[in-house]
């Protein structure tokens, strides 16, 4: 699930709110689970992945990563991503275009600290998409980092992710195809809502 904090009040993130509230009320699964898609401009590429979004802590949407993964990179090479969440119970999707940054040592340090033994040592034993001989060599690293490893200290290379959406589109599926999509755009720092055609 998402944790909500002192949510901005403006109308995309009100209306985010209450369509993930209607996903989950009737049982949305991996309701937390959202697209990340940046471009790498060292080598010209756009990659998408799915992350776990955490907290919407008013208006910053927060994940955390490895700091040395391909995605890090992207995102130190070109701080623009879009996002996406498709919640099929309600036959919606939130597009979500925004500019990502890391989250202060301070916050990650704090929020490492109260997650579980089992989560970190993975964080901190996984060198993140980087190659390895077999998946028992993932288990024994592991292992490994559960057993010596201070568990509640938040390694330099491990931390959040925040982004700040700047668009957002709201669509909501019909079986007529007549698909509703509504658009919330800022621009001069204010909101700008319009519609799109199917």
């Amino acid at each position: 699930m998402i944790q909500f904090n002192n949510l901005n009040q403006e109308a995309p993130y009100v209306l985010f709110k209450k369509k993930y509230d209607d996903a989950l009320n009737l049982g949305q699964i991996s309701i937390e689970a959202i697209s990340i898609s940046s471009y790498n401009k060292e080598i010209s590429e756009v990659d998408s992945r799915y992350v776990n979004l955490k907290f919407i802590t008013n208006d910053e949407f927060i994940f955390f990563s490895n700091y040395n993964s391909p995605k890090a990179s992207s995102f130190n090479s070109f701080n623009q991503i879009a996002a996406l969440v498709y919640w099929p119970v309600i036959n919606v999707q939130i597009r979500i275009k925004a500019k990502i940054k890391k989250t202060s040592n301070e916050y990650n340090q704090k929020y490492f600290f109260d997650r579980s033994e089992e989560k970190n040592a993975l964080a901190i034993s996984s060198n993140q998409s980087k190659p390895i001989n077999s998946y028992s060599e993932v288990k024994a690293n592991y292992n490994k980092s559960l057993k010596n490893d201070d568990l509640k200290k938040c390694p330099e290379f491990w931390g959040g992710y925040s982004f700040v959406p700047y668009y957002f589109e709201f669509w909501e599926g019909h079986e007529s195809r007549i698909n509703k999509r509504e658009i919330f755009d800022k621009i001069d720092g204010v909101w700008k809502q319009s519609f799109l055609q199917p």
